[in-house]
């Protein structure tokens, strides 16, 4: 498929959000234009996470949902990687030649390439990683298979006046999220890092007021902080993934979500996992982690 594309052809990747799956999409754009780097990538995303692309020197256009911004920009090819009911719109309506996504997407109709599931394509029978999955496209369209690379994000890092630790206590939900004392605890076990709490608009950290807390910053900014990081301690979160693209060590918790799926990529890690609950991590198991790193 990607040799039968001419020099210089556009391509659109939709990825819509949320954060940790924009981060997860970066290892398969590089994928692709390091095979093919003649190729313009556009990415058609939501513009709250818009500044994950945002000045990837591999990203040539960040384009809006809009109806007709993809169309206007002219894809040979449109990859959707994100595959609810408005992409399946954005790329009918991109107006390209050829039109991937996987097959077990909804809206079959769209594609007149489709794309199997990760495991025919990398030879595996076992749970993936959502940078694999998205990698296995990358493969199934003509990039020759290689290892999958860590994810990638441009920021600038935060002037410190000493070495600090980002804590996220905070998730997307509610059975997501370890409890605020064991966070405390945290910030009260660091040694020579100075613990900075961060949240997204409307999120509460009151609890945690005797720290310095970020709160609702835009993402741009909150990416140059984690960027200046010596360490990071979180729930699994877009934040975890983002400080995982800039290669900072990491504590992740995590309950009902999938480890395997979700597990910070390629960086330096601990992993504890309550294996269902978050009710099953102790405090113990968490500053044993940090210690390790």
């Amino acid at each position: 498929m990607l040799e039968q594309l001419p020099t210089g052809a556009k391509v659109g990747i939709i990825r819509l959000r949320s954060l940790g799956d924009c981060v997860l999409t970066t290892p398969a754009i590089h994928l692709l234009k390091s095979y093919r780097p003649d190729l313009k990538i556009g990415v058609v995303v939501e513009d709250r996470f818009a500044a994950v692309f945002r000045g990837n020197p591999e990203v040539d256009a960040v384009l809006s949902p809009a109806m007709g911004e993809l169309t206007i920009w002219g894809p040979k090819l449109v990859i959707n990687f994100h595959g609810g009911t408005r992409s399946i719109w954005l790329t009918a309506l991109g107006l390209a030649g050829r039109r991937a996504g996987f097959q077990h997407f909804v809206g079959q109709a769209v594609y007149n390439v489709k794309m199997p599931r990760a495991q025919e394509v990398l030879g595996v029978e076992r749970a993936v990683h959502t940078a694999e999955h998205l990698a296995s496209g990358m493969f199934y369209l003509g990039v020759p298979r290689s290892e999958v690379p860590a994810a990638r994000l441009v920021a600038r890092p935060r002037a410190a006046e000493r070495p600090y630790a980002v804590i996220h206590p905070v998730a997307s939900a509610l059975d997501k999220t370890w409890g605020a004392d064991g966070f405390l605890a945290v910030a009260e076990h660091l040694q020579g890092l100075e613990p900075v709490f961060i949240g997204g608009p409307g999120d509460d950290l009151s609890a945690f007021g005797k720290f310095k807390t970020v709160v609702g910053e835009p993402l741009e900014e909150t990416m140059s902080l984690l960027q200046g990081a010596s360490l990071f301690v979180g729930n699994d979160s877009g934040p975890a993934h983002m400080a995982a693209a800039m290669g900072i060590p990491q504590v992740v918790i995590f309950g009902p979500s999938d480890a395997v799926t979700w597990a910070p990529w390629r960086v330096k890690a601990e992993v504890v996992n309550g294996r269902g609950s978050m009710a099953n991590v102790t405090v113990a198991e968490v500053l044993a982690a940090v210690d390790r790193l």
